[in-house]
Order: structure tokens, then sequence, then C-alpha cells
């Protein structure tokens, strides 16, 4: 049967090159947990030591329901996607205070829990309690749609139940957790999104896109989220050894953050035109003993986003009177305290490079 033929080949091509990872020896599902919140949109490389900082800051979903919002961001700084890390605090919380610190059981409970779908539902359920669920994430997506020629575009509706009726199907009965990491693993490693390695793939003989010569048309991906260029012109007033920063807010990019006062604009604009149209600039050019700054243009690149981003840089000798800051919203923070900060990694790479 070629279901089964499918299942065994991936188990026993993971069973001979599957990567070393903790969380593969473990049935513990907050680490398991914790490690698929990490991965989300992360390279393995670049989750790796963020769980090894987890695990070792919150040994227990305990320890990370007791953290301060800001330390749990704060870890989380330079990984991204930082709602991530506030609903990973918040379904820490939830598993603590309604069900006594312990992981719902099964995949219909997990899934009722924040931050945890259906891919992430399914991980958990099968990876710590072997329930025959199917995991399907991009890698999936792509071996499947490849070895059973889905032309399906994986974004419809429609595609999507396609894709998650026939990954159920596959899922060998008592083998859940084994198989479901054999397919991920096997989707990062064998069949790859560029040059696949299909001359040693030990599912050539039934993959449909081998035999057609379709590996670089599979799996189809119609919509294409359309690139948002922004310009960010921040001010930063420092005080001696003290900096005027606030806490990000509201639903833009990373809420719960700490940057500078931020000024907006459809372009990149001078200093004297953002002065003309910006009052708290101007009040902040009328104060004495000032020295002002503008290092170099840096450019950050996010999932749909590209920033360009300017710093302003005011070096004040005097204290900055209370009607400036409340209308800039900022508060003051020694260097000390601005490094426990959770940051943007943007932010945090300007300050170490003219600040710190």
């Amino acid at each position: 049967m070629e279901e089964t033929f499918f299942a065994e080949q991936i188990i026993s091509w993971y069973l001979k090159h599957k990567r070393n990872l903790p969380w593969r020896s473990t049935e513990d599902p907050y680490t398991i947990w914790l490690s698929e919140i990490i991965l989300q949109q992360t390279r393995v490389a670049q989750g790796l030591p963020y769980y090894h900082k987890f695990v070792t800051e919150f040994p227990t979903i305990q320890h990370l329901a007791d953290a301060p919002a800001d330390t749990v961001l704060r870890l989380w700084q330079g990984l991204g996607y930082y709602s991530r890390a506030r609903n990973l605090h918040a379904c820490a919380k939830i598993i603590v205070s309604e069900y006594g610190g312990i992981f719902p059981g099964s995949y219909q409970e997990l899934l009722q829990l924040k931050g945890i779908g259906a891919y992430t539902a399914a991980a958990i359920a099968s990876f710590a309690y072997n329930e025959t669920v199917p995991v399907v994430d991009g890698n999936v997506y792509r071996v499947l749609s490849r070895v059973f020629g889905i032309k399906n575009d994986i974004l419809s509706s429609k595609g999507q139940k396609i894709f998650r009726e026939l990954a159920a199907s596959l899922v060998p009965e008592g083998k859940a957790n084994v198989y479901n990491q054999a397919i991920m693993e096997f989707g990062a490693l064998q069949c790859t999104p560029a040059k696949p390695a299909c001359l040693l793939c030990p599912l050539s003989t039934m993959c449909y896109a081998f035999q057609h010569g379709q590996q670089k048309r599979l799996p189809v991906k119609l919509k294409k989220t359309k690139m948002k260029h922004r310009f960010f012109h921040y001010v930063v007033v420092r005080q001696g050894d003290y900096l005027l920063m606030k806490q990000r807010m509201g639903k833009d990019i990373w809420t719960g953050l700490y940057d500078f006062y931020l000024i907006e604009g459809q372009k990149d604009i001078s200093i004297e035109e953002l002065t003309e149209k910006n009052d708290v600039l101007l009040q902040l050019i009328k104060q004495k003993k000032v020295s002002v700054e503008v290092p170099n243009t840096y450019k950050h690149q996010l999932t749909h986003q590209r920033l360009q981003v300017k710093f302003i840089v005011f070096n004040l000798q005097e204290a900055l009177p209370d009607d400036i800051s409340e209308q800039m919203q900022v508060k003051l923070y020694s260097f000390e305290d601005v490094r426990k900060l959770p940051k943007p990694i943007l932010i945090d790479n300007f300050l170490n490079e003219q600040i710190f």
C-alpha cells in the first residue's frame, strides 16, 4: 500500500539521518511546546540558543508564568515575531492558573490554549502523548505536494483541506511521535525548497515531482504578501548616562518592547524638514547647551516590511523640561536599566554601536 510504504520509508530515513536536537529526547510537553513556539518562522540554528536560554531561565512552566513580561521579552530579543513571546507567556499563565501547571493531554484540548494553533497542538499531542494526529507545516506541505503531485495552492482553504486530509491518512497508528518528527526532518534536510537531494531520495520511485521534473513548481503558493516600506526617524535624547525611552503599545510591530520617540514619514527627509513639521523637535533644538548628531541610516528587514531608519541624537547638558518629555511619552532610564529592557534588535544594535 502506497501510504504504508511512504510512512515506512520516511521513518527509516529519519532514524538514519535525524539531527540530535534536545527536544527530541523528551516527552515533556512543556519543553516540546517551547521548542515549537521558538522554531515557528525560525531556523533551528538560530532557535537552538534561545531554546537553551529559556529552559535554563524557566525550567518549569511555573517559572515562566511567574516571570515579568519584560524578562520574557528581553530573553526573546533578536528572535523576532514578538507576539510569539507574548502568547507564550500568556499561555503559561493560563496553564498554571486553570490547569494546575499540567498541559492538556489531547489535541482538541490543546487547541483551546492561547497561541496554540493546529500545527503546534498536533506537535505537542503527537510528540508528548503519541496521539495519532498529523503535523502540517511548510516542510510537510512541500514533501506531500511533491511526492503525491498536489497542485492546489497551499494558502487556499481548499488546498489546506486536501493537505490536512492526506496528512491524516498517512500517520501510522501508534507511531505518530516518530513519524511526524520524521516527515518534518525529511522536508528540512532531504526534500529542501531548493536543490532537493532527489537522486538519494528513498521516495524517488513514487515521487510525482521527480518523475515529472516539477520540483521547482511544487508546492504551489500563489498569494504573495506585498512588501511595505516604512521610514522611521527616531529622536534619541541623552542626558549624561541616561536615555529617554518609551514602551511600544498598540498592534504595530514590536509591541511591548522599548524604543525612542518616533516620527514616521512616507519618505526619508532631512532634520530641517522634520523640524518644520514636528513641534517636539523644534522644542528640543531650542534647548540650551544641546548638540545634535545624525548617525548613518540603518536598514532593517522584517517579513513583510522593510524599514529605513535614522536616529537623531540629542545630547543634553541639562534635564529635559517635563512638558516636553510628557509630550514625547518617554521616561528616563540609566544605561544599566536600558541594557535590561527588552528592545527590538535594531535598537539594541544602534545602542551598542553608538551609545554604550
